[in-house]
């Protein structure tokens, strides 16, 4: 029964639930309507606050100078007369304009970007109730979510529906790395970048992202948490910061330990050091795993940042990393740098 329970999709499950539903009569059309009207009522809570970007990028020609190219994303309201998006969507443009799902536009001003994250934040004046955010730590596989956002660049907002796959995913796109991802089977296609991910109590957990061209039939969102930390560091430092120590890394788990025969179950994995950052002068190496930093547990990749982004202000982060069967403890410097 294991084969049958993983080829089954979402959608066969839920056109079998529709099957025996129907088979009750009038209770599974009770139910249905139900569902139904309840995934209609998040997306009238949720529609007001996400908005489609639209942007010009110059772009050089050869022989007659610049024109601007249009191009289109999503973004959503995180507090008052601001707005989060992918950086990407906003990437290299002189001109950024707001359409909200009245038709009403205007333009905003781009006030941080960071790459890393793939965040930017927007600054409106028009004050637009924010979404409420949820906790993108206590998404578990399988839950209901909702893809909100602009496809293709029409008018919006459109609405997909899908389960979450996974959490934790690290993804590998052009000229960036990123980490700690959920990936979701609700279609997100060019236009969706910067939307929101929504669970069923109309929370946003993640900010969808059509950064991965080769993704068929999966989608990726950047955990909600990781915006919440994102305008806790902008609120500290004033601007966006880098924190980093030149490791890329991914969650190891009891089933990965079994395999690779790793003594512990928990952890980090570096699946890759930067030549010449202060983590591979400090020594360390790709399969290292590290199980603390900062003198708490690491369990995922989010843990690690965290910890060396409290750590900026002492100049290094110290880690406890398992190379094999031998444990031991080093101090890395934390390289900072302003985006």
């Amino acid at each position: 029964m294991h084969w049958f329970r993983y080829l089954l999709g979402f959608e066969c499950i839920f056109l079998l639930l529709s099957v025996v539903l129907c088979g009750a009569g009038k209770m599974g059309e009770s139910l249905l309507q139900r569902f139904s009207d309840d995934l209609a009522r998040i997306v009238d809570d949720v529609k007001e606050s996400v908005v489609t970007i639209v942007t010009e990028i110059p772009q050089m020609l050869s022989l007659f100078g610049y024109q601007a190219v249009t191009g289109y994303g999503s973004g959503f309201v995180v507090a008052p007369g601001y707005i989060a998006t992918n950086a990407h969507v906003v990437r290299d443009a002189a001109r950024v304009a707001v359409l909200y799902h009245d038709g009403v536009s205007e333009e905003a001003e781009v006030i941080a970007v960071d790459p890393y994250r793939d965040l930017a934040l927007l600054k409106v004046d028009r004050a637009v109730k924010p979404l409420p955010l949820g906790d993108s730590d206590s998404v578990r596989v399988g839950e209901i979510v909702l893809a909100i956002g602009s496809p293709l660049g029409l008018p919006g907002p459109s609405v997909t529906l899908g389960v979450v796959s996974a959490v934790g995913r690290t993804i590998v796109g052009e000229n960036i790395v990123l980490e700690d991802l959920i990936q979701t089977d609700a279609a997100i296609n060019p236009g969706n970048s910067g939307g929101p991910l929504v669970n069923v109590r109309g929370e946003v957990v993640g900010v969808t992202t059509a950064i991965i061209p080769y993704a068929q039939g999966i989608g990726f969102a950047i955990p909600i948490n990781t915006v919440k930390r994102f305008i806790e560091m902008l609120k500290r430092f004033g601007r966006p910061v880098r924190a980093w120590i030149g490791v890329f890394v991914a969650p190891i788990n009891p089933r990965m330990a079994y395999a690779v025969g790793s003594p512990v179950s928990e952890g980090v994995v570096v699946v890759r050091v930067a030549p010449g950052s202060p983590a591979h002068v400090a020594g360390i190496r790709e399969g290292d795993i590290i199980i603390k930093a900062g003198g708490k547990p690491v369990k995922s990749v989010r843990d690690l940042r965290l910890a060396i982004e409290d750590s900026i202000d002492k100049g290094y982060v110290e880690l406890e990393i398992v190379r094999k069967r031998t444990r031991f403890v080093v101090e890395v410097p934390i390289a900072v740098e302003e985006l």
